[in-house]
């Protein structure tokens, strides 16, 4: 076999059709050219996200959330706007957006419907910015910070360092706590059991005491102290105080408790023991057997 020969061989192994996609015949070629042009849209993505986040977003004074998702906005539409060429290349028109909803119809047929869920939510998520970059929430018991929302799940850093990949379709169908989501203000429970022998306004002043000389409490709501009920051996106090940060919320908890042990020595106030009566019944007498020989 001759160059010749070799070369037309070549040649019409790269110009063999393969399938048709709209009347339009797909070779080995075209899908060759299709790969590598997307391919240079994921770098020319890379680099347009490093100018746009890092240098344009830089310099305007929008909320760190909102700049996050105006970089993912950008790189989706870039990855469409680069799809749709790329079909151009090959020979299908601008009808290849229904080609790439067939592909998905067709895709959740054979049981893709999760991803089809979880990229829907993703975008859900990125608009309604319900669930924002930064913020704490509590998902299934596990609470943590937003760190990344991806077009198919959102990573969460737990408070143990660890990443958590959660679905997005988990946060439009699930409950889920959002600890930042608007008002960030949190209300600390403190509860604690006093004697019945302390003073009544002592044990108050001591609490609200030590909510409020804490620096991270919040002047407004003031702290409040509730006597919630009688138990067996305490009385069931409450302390309410607001703290404007939800992530360190755990840490002025512990602060507070820490101050209250203090206060209640302070001020003589006893945190008692579960108290329980004992009661010995005195002892019957057993009637004697005696034997005769």
């Amino acid at each position: 076999m001759n160059d010749w020969d070799f070369m037309t061989t070549v040649k019409d192994i790269f110009q063999y059709q393969l399938f048709l996609v709209n009347q339009t015949p797909v070779t080995l070629s075209s899908l060759m050219v299709f790969f590598l042009f997307m391919v240079g849209v994921f770098i020319l993505n890379g680099v347009l996200h490093r100018l746009f986040a890092n240098r344009l977003l830089r310099h305007i004074n929008l909320p760190a959330s909102t700049k996050y998702n105006l970089t993912r906005v950008a790189q989706y539409l870039l990855w469409v706007l680069g799809a749709i060429i790329a079909f151009q290349l090959i020979g299908i028109d601008l009808s290849g957006l229904a080609v790439i909803f067939g592909f998905l119809s067709v895709g959740i047929g054979f049981g893709l419907q999760n991803l089809t869920s979880n990229f829907i939510s993703g975008i859900i998520l990125l608009f309604e910015q319900h669930i924002k970059v930064g913020d704490r929430v509590t998902v299934a018991d596990t609470e943590g910070d937003v760190v990344e929302i991806n077009i198919r799940s959102t990573t969460i850093r737990s408070l143990n360092n660890i990443a958590i990949v959660v679905p997005n379709s988990e946060f439009i169908s699930a409950t889920v706590i959002n600890w930042s989501h608007g008002d960030p203000k949190t209300r600390l429970e403190i509860d604690v059991g006093v004697s019945y022998g302390s003073e009544l306004d002592t044990v108050v002043f001591s609490l609200l005491e030590a909510a409020r000389e804490h620096p991270e409490v919040l002047a407004s709501p003031e702290p409040k102290a509730w006597l919630l009920g009688f138990g067996d051996s305490a009385w069931n106090m409450r302390l309410l105080a607001w703290v404007g940060d939800p992530q360190g919320r755990r840490q002025v908890h512990s602060d507070i408790n820490c101050a209250i042990v203090k206060k209640f020595r302070e001020n003589s106030v006893e945190i008692p023991f579960p108290q329980r009566d004992l009661h010995v019944r005195s002892p019957v007498p057993l009637p004697l057997m005696t034997t005769t020989s």
